[in-house]
C-alpha cells in the first residue's frame, strides 16, 4: 500500500518550494493535480518527470476511484493549483477516502495564502476565522458577512479581482468601517499589500484596474468585546445558528462566548420563544 503525500506548492514565487516537497514529488509513482498546465511548469522548471493527472472540482467524482486504485500499488502526491492542498478545494475528498480505506497521509507544509496574509496584516493573529471563498451571490455574500459581524476574532476570507469592489461594499455595510489587509498576487512581481480601512480601500481600488486573487483581512469586531448584548440580538444569532443546521445546544454555547450570556441563558432564551 502506498502513501498518499498533501505536498504543499508555491503561491507565487517557485523559490518557496521545500527540498522535501521535491523530493516526495521526484520520487512517488503519481501525482494528482488541481491545474496540470500550472503543476506541469512547476515540474518542469525543477526537471521532475513523475506521471501526473488531473483532479479538480468538476472531475472529483470521476476520477476519486483511479487515483485510490494508484495509491494502492504506489505513493501519490497531492497537490493544488498552489498552496496547500484541501483548503477551498476538493482535495479533502480524496484524503477522507484514503484514511477510510487505512492509508496513511502525510502532510509536506509550506506556502499559505491565508497565513502569509495573516501575518503580514498587523491585525491580531492569536485567533482568526477563516471563511473560505465568499459567496458569489449579492445575498449570499451579505449573509455570511453579517453571521460573522459579531465575531471579536480576524476574518480572512479570499476573493476574486472582479468582485473585489462589490465584496467591500457589502464588508462596509455589513461590518463597519474597519480595519483591512488586502494581499493581492502574493510572493508575485506585482505582490501588492493595502492596509487601510474599508472606505479608503474602495476610494484605492477605484482607480484602476484589479488584477490576481485577493486575500482579504478584517479586523474583529472589538467594540462587542466587552458588551452584553441585548435578548433580541442574542436570539436573532440563535435562529441563524439553527437555521444553518446547528442543533440548540451547541448554538447556545458558540453564542454564550461571545455574548456575555451563559449557555443555559441563551439556551433558556430559545425555549421560551
Amino acid at each position: 500500500m502506498g502513501k498518499l503525500y498533501i505536498v504543499s506548492t508555491p503561491i507565487g514565487n517557485l523559490e518557496d518550494i521545500t527540498l522535501r516537497a521535491l523530493r516526495v514529488l521526484k520520487e512517488v509513482d503519481l501525482i494528482a493535480a488541481e491545474d496540470t498546465r500550472r503543476t506541469k511548469k512547476l515540474l518542469t522548471h525543477f526537471e521532475i518527470t513523475t506521471k501526473i493527472t488531473s483532479y479538480f472540482e468538476h472531475n472529483k467524482f470521476s476520477k476519486i476511484d483511479k487515483i485510490l486504485e494508484s495509491l494502492h500499488l504506489g505513493d501519490v502526491a497531492l497537490v493544488s493549483d498552489s498552496g496547500m492542498p484541501t483548503i477551498s478545494d476538493p482535495g479533502y475528498r480524496i484524503v477522507h477516502a484514503s484514511l477510510e480505506l487505512g492509508y496513511e497521509v502525510v502532510c509536506i507544509p509550506g506556502a499559505s495564502a491565508v497565513l502569509a496574509a495573516v501575518a503580514v496584516s498587523g491585525l491580531p493573529t492569536d485567533a482568526f476565522v477563516y471563511l473560505g471563498f465568499l459567496p458569489r451571490k449579492t445575498l449570499d455574500r451579505k449573509r455570511t458577512l453579517h453571521n460573522n459581524a459579531t465575531d471579536t476574532r480576524t476574518l480572512i476570507f479570499f476573493e476574486s479581482p472582479h468582485r473585489l469592489l462589490d465584496c467591500l461594499i457589502d464588508v462596509h455595510r455589513e461590518l463597519g468601517d474597519r480595519h483591512i489587509v488586502i494581499a493581492r498576487e502574493m510572493t508575485k512581481i506585482h505582490e501588492e499589500i493595502y492596509r487601510g480601512n474599508v472606505i479608503d480601500a474602495i476610494t484605492h481600488f477605484e482607480q484602476g484596474l484589479i488584477r490576481g486573487e485577493c486575500t482579504v483581512v478584517v479586523s474583529g469586531n472589538i467594540s462587542l468585546e466587552h458588551e452584553k448584548w441585548q435578548a433580541d440580538r442574542v436570539l436573532l444569532h440563535l435562529n441563524n445558528a439553527i437555521h444553518t443546521g446547528q442543533t440548540l445546544s451547541s448554538a447556545s454555547r458558540e453564542i454564550a462566548k461571545k455574548s456575555g450570556w451563559t449557555r443555559q441563558e441563551v439556551y433558556g432564551l430559545k425555549l421560551d420563544k
